[in-house]
């Protein structure tokens, strides 16, 4: 089965003299999709892009953590682990090459609290089910890695 994912991205980097130059304009889109709020993005500061707002890269790594978390809570419920709480911290990294450049790793660094220490080995196990289960990481050419924390609550 297929899915389809549409939105509209509308640029509004235009300071009147639209790309007369590599430093005349922003980089500045805005993200919309129905029933959503809307999502302002730019480039990377390091590329002339506006650190307030969301950048492709930040949102490719927040993409595969969320993936991650949802399949995550899947297979928790699939074996039987009741996850209580679930934070987490990924970093990517990103190597430029000349105008271009790719991802070579993101790191996921999921901490992820159990009902009860009997689940701590399953819960850790099944973060390699879960990455496979992920949409977004079996759709990229670099590794995606994880490294869990497992916690107790209470």
């Amino acid at each position: 089965m297929d899915h389809t994912y549409e939105l509209d991205l509308e640029w509004r980097g235009n300071r009147g003299t639209g790309t007369s130059g590599y430093r005349d304009y922003a980089r500045d889109v805005v993200l919309r999709a129905s029933g959503k709020p809307e999502l302002e993005g730019s480039a990377d500061p390091t590329f002339r892009g506006d650190a307030s707002r969301w950048n492709p890269e930040e949102l490719l790594v927040a993409a595969l953590a969320q993936c991650h978390l949802l399949s995550y809570l899947h297979m928790a419920v699939t074996h039987g682990v009741v996850v209580t709480a679930y934070a987490d911290s990924p970093v990517g990294t990103m190597a430029q090459q000349g105008i271009g450049g790719h991802f070579t790793r993101v790191l996921l660094r999921p901490v992820v609290t159990v009902a009860e220490a009997s689940q701590v080995e399953t819960a850790r196990r099944i973060h390699r089910e879960a990455g496979e289960a992920c949409f977004i990481a079996s759709s990229v050419n670099f590794p995606v890695d994880h490294e869990p924390t497992i916690r107790v609550a209470g």
